[in-house]
């Protein structure tokens, strides 16, 4: 009994000892060449699941008739590719070029009159100019007059009621003078208002016509974008009512993507949640819009709405790899995510100290694809190894050569 006693005491100081030697004792060394070793910086850490979509024009566009008319000639057939300002249906231009000519005989009409207008205010400016005139020199005159007969008064030569008689016709033609004034300047403020009211119809008249105008060119239906014509509705010599549909067609200015990911990831599929796009060597941002709510062969599917929708390399029915981003941690700290991390929010990594690496307990946030976020136990600049640490990780310190 005693013997057994003795060698599990041995075997335990020996377990020990094997423990602390591992532990606290550098024992070998690790060559610098055989480790990959990171820095910890500052930056993004961007978590997300994969997903597929397909490019598809992000709008359809209608096209209305701009008038009343017959279809003269069709230029484009469904199914044709149209770039911006090609033609695609030519309606009469008749009805609008006899409603411009209508226009223009009623402004020359209208022309006329305001010349005709301006021509009599003149006439009538001038006459009662004349008027006035004419009552300020019989006002002199009488004051002259009554200017003698003062003198005359004062030495007998006239009856005090002559003078007074002409006292009564100066005061009566001052009166005269005033209310001819009054009356002119209400006739000349006529004439104004007869002549701004015909300048305000010929504006309203040059307004129409202009529109008119603009509605000729519109005889010629245009594509407003560049696109594919989906569909056209009227024949050779129908005849078409105003703001009825004539043409329906993509608009390939614009688009967006119609994705899908594994139903399994659905709980992360929500309309505004952010969509990174790759192309390549570029990435688009971009939002879900719409989400399916049916499950399709193990898909969810849903629609993405870009940021730069107009993008130069985007192209229809083109197939581009996403990413939906389910959680995003920017301008904290970060390192890389190495096959000797754990995806655990503590857990131990080995930080390079000049020719020693140390063991250091760390501290995570979120997790991403290339990158995870560190919380805590380490600073900016540090260098931490990022290969598989198995041969050591028992110990606390290694030393690097």
């Amino acid at each position: 009994m005693k013997k057994v006693i003795v060698i599990l005491l041995i075997a335990v100081v020996l377990a020990a000892a094997v423990f602390v030697i591992l532990k606290y004792v550098p024992i070998g060394k690790i060559n610098s060449g055989d480790f990959v070793i990171s820095k910890v910086e500052v930056g993004s850490v961007v978590s997300t699941i994969p997903a597929e979509g397909t490019v598809e024009p992000e709008s359809e566009v209608l096209i209305l008739s701009p008038a009343s008319s017959i279809i003269q000639r069709i230029v484009k057939d469904v199914g044709s590719r149209v770039e911006l300002g090609e033609a695609i249906i030519i309606l009469d231009p008749q009805p609008v070029q006899e409603e411009i000519e209508k226009i223009e005989d009623q402004l020359e009409v209208k022309r006329n009159a305001l010349r005709k207008n301006q021509l009599n205010a003149r006439s009538i400016r001038v006459d009662l100019d004349y008027n006035i005139e004419v009552k300020k020199l019989r006002i002199a005159s009488l004051k002259s007059e009554l200017a003698d007969q003062e003198q005359l008064l004062e030495v007998g030569g006239i009856s005090p009621a002559r003078y007074e008689q002409t006292k009564q016709e100066l005061v009566l033609a001052e009166k005269d003078l005033e209310t001819v004034s009054a009356r002119n300047s209400i006739r000349l403020q006529q004439l104004e208002t007869e002549d701004e009211g015909l300048k305000l119809q010929i504006a309203i008249q040059e307004k129409a016509l202009e529109q008119q105008e603009e509605l000729l060119k519109k005889m010629i239906i245009r594509a407003p974008s560049s696109g594919i014509i989906l569909s056209l509705d009227g024949q050779v010599g129908e005849k078409v009512n105003k703001d009825k549909l004539l043409v329906k067609m993509s608009n390939l200015s614009n688009f967006k993507i119609r994705a899908n990911a594994d139903d399994k990831h659905s709980e992360y599929i929500r309309t505004g949640s952010e969509v990174i796009v790759n192309l390549g060597d570029e990435q688009l941002d971009g939002q879900i819009g719409t989400v399916s709510p049916a499950i399709k062969d193990k898909k969810v599917e849903f629609d993405v709405y870009l940021d730069q929708s107009n993008h130069s390399r985007l192209r229809p029915n083109m197939t581009v790899p996403m990413h939906v981003v389910v959680a995003r941690a920017d301008s904290v700290l970060r390192v890389e995510y190495g096959s000797s991390f754990e995806r655990t929010s503590n857990f131990d990594i080995y930080k390079v100290e000049g020719n020693v690496a140390l063991k250091q307990r760390i501290s995570t946030g979120v997790m991403g694809d290339d990158y995870m976020e560190i919380r805590s136990g380490l600073e900016p600049g540090d260098q931490v190894i990022l290969s598989d640490v198995s041969l050591f990780r028992n110990r606390e310190k290694v030393e690097i050569y």
